[in-house]
């Protein structure tokens, strides 16, 4: 059974994308593999022939997996989310309240999630920690060592 993901319009796209291109891509390639495998002679000691049906394999799990997952999707309907508390695609801006740092984060679904441009993951400690939070509030976050305390200052759209 496939649980619902959420998606922005540009997470979707890109899920999308990249289903066609294994799919129109990658599938004639594998097949083509095969083919080339299998012309060369005896399939019984035909290593080749093995590794590209492996690979083929793993391909077709992998878009019958992203199909799946496509299937299942959700668009989030931006216009309609609350900004007084931090929800999924909330830009939070956070204060850590040990050493007075502060750190800028978009609140993404788990698919989506991407720490190199600021977007963390609902599901990971710190995106479930601010979740449902609101300016002002502190979030107190367990992690591997210890707990650690956010301030939210700020909750936007953008």
């Amino acid at each position: 059974m496939s649980t619902v993901s959420y998606y922005t319009a540009e997470g979707l796209k890109k899920l999308k994308e990249e289903l066609e291109y294994l799919k129109s891509v990658e599938r004639p390639k594998a097949s083509q593999a095969i083919a080339e495998a299998r012309d060369k002679g005896d399939l019984s000691e035909n290593a080749e022939y093995d590794a590209a049906k492996e690979a083929q394999g793993l391909l077709e799990m992998k878009i019958s997996k992203m199909e799946d997952l496509y299937a299942n999707a959700r668009l989030i309907d931006e216009s309609q989310l609350d900004v007084s508390k931090a929800l999924v695609l909330s830009n939070v801006k956070i204060k850590n309240q040990a050493n007075g740092m502060e750190l800028k984060y978009t609140l993404v679904a788990e698919s989506e999630a991407d720490l190199k441009s600021g977007k963390i993951s609902v599901t990971s400690p710190i995106g479930k920690g601010l979740l449902g939070k609101s300016v002002g509030e502190i979030a107190e976050i367990t992690v591997p060592n210890g707990v650690l305390k956010f301030e939210v200052l700020e909750i936007s759209r953008d």
